[in-house]
């Protein structure tokens, strides 16, 4: 028996925001960060700080870049890295410059913000407090310990106050992580059987599809139709119906890889993604599946209640090369296969045979 599918379910994410979500922010930061630097470059120029002024002037011109660039990179993640880095490292200069304000400090706070909300929880804490901590450190080896209790008072709430930025970030996405997480799962799962939900059964299909263009691999699609629901419905009343629903995907589960999709497309019917399969391959599978559903009826409030299933299969490429020209094949196998009496599964029409 093969290992039924599992998703997963809260948690959270441990990447921060989605990917489209972070290439924006990222966009906007890359841009802001640019046109501030820049600003700051003027300001320094005026001061007569030519050799810095002239660095913050390239890095405007590199931020700027960078910001236009982000949209189309696949590699997102080492943008991020190559911009938290340098950002946080920069921070902690700020701190160190010779004529620098003690109350420079306060940039540190940045740091978890921007490491949670780029990251995420894990990522976000292992690089925020190494920072943070190296921040404090290099703060009062330039400047001296405090030695009244005042300076003990201020000293502190700039400390509890990074602190609490720390732990409100950490819980605020924590719990953001888990809700995405939680209305992504909603989204792409039926309800009632918990398969894959239409939407999501044809976008794993686009997928499938593009990934076997790129290997050359088969792919076959199978819709199924339990016989007479409507019966079922009548005879035993809804609540029967969908345990029968239940059932059904119950049994498909114990015979499908971890690798392959089972969706509901709506009411009785169900598609079937079997990755890296051939029709020659997918014809015993799906009668093992219409065979398994005859002969295990679903018990419901002491009564036995009969089940059979019609298949229509098509293979990518022989059938189609686009996921429409697939479901039309195989839906026309599986009408085919319930005019010719239901409870069979039909590879090939008639004017192919």
């Amino acid at each position: 028996m093969q290992e039924r599918h599992t998703r997963p379910r809260g948690g959270g994410s441990q990447t921060g925001l989605e990917d489209g979500d972070r290439r924006s922010l990222m966009s906007l930061i890359f841009n802001a960060t640019g046109l501030t630097i820049g600003a700051f470059s003027l300001l320094q120029f005026s001061s007569g700080n030519t050799l810095f002024a002239s660095l913050e002037v390239l890095a405007c011109i590199a931020l700027l870049a960078a910001g236009r660039s982000v949209h189309r990179s696949r590699h997102l993640e080492l943008w991020i890295y190559l911009y938290l880095l340098p950002t946080f490292a920069f921070i902690l200069y700020i701190g160190l410059m010779p004529k620098a304000s003690a109350a420079a400090f306060v940039w540190v706070y940045l740091i978890p913000v921007l490491s949670y909300l780029m990251l995420g929880k894990r990522r976000g804490v292992r690089l925020a407090l190494p920072f943070m901590l190296l921040a404090l450190t290099l703060h009062y080896l330039r400047h001296p310990l405090p030695s009244t209790a005042l300076e003990w008072i201020d000293a502190g709430n700039a400390i509890l106050c990074g602190a609490l930025i720390v732990v409100f970030v950490h819980l605020y996405e924590t719990r953001r992580a888990a809700a995405f997480a939680e209305l992504q799962r909603q989204a792409q799962t039926d309800p009632l059987t918990g398969t894959d939900s239409r939407g999501h059964f044809k976008q794993e299909l686009r997928r499938a599809l593009k990934e076997a263009g790129r290997s050359q691999s088969p792919v076959v699609i199978a819709l199924m139709d339990i016989d007479h629901f409507k019966s079922v419905n009548d005879r035993h009343g809804h609540d029967a119906g969908d345990h029968a629903l239940r059932h059904v995907c119950d049994l498909l589960y114990q015979r499908l890889r971890t690798t392959d999709n089972l969706g509901r497309l709506g009411g009785e019917e169900f598609g079937l993604l079997l990755r890296n399969t051939d029709a020659a391959s997918a014809m015993p599978l799906l009668e093992s599946l219409r065979e398994l559903i005859c002969i295990q009826p679903l018990d419901y409030a002491g009564q036995t209640i009969e089940l059979s299933a019609t298949f229509g299969l098509a293979e990518w490429p022989r059938d189609g090369q686009t996921p429409d020209e697939l479901y039309r094949c195989a839906d026309r196998r599986l009408y085919q296969g319930k005019q010719d009496g239901r409870n069979r599964v039909i590879g090939e029409s008639l004017a192919e045979a």
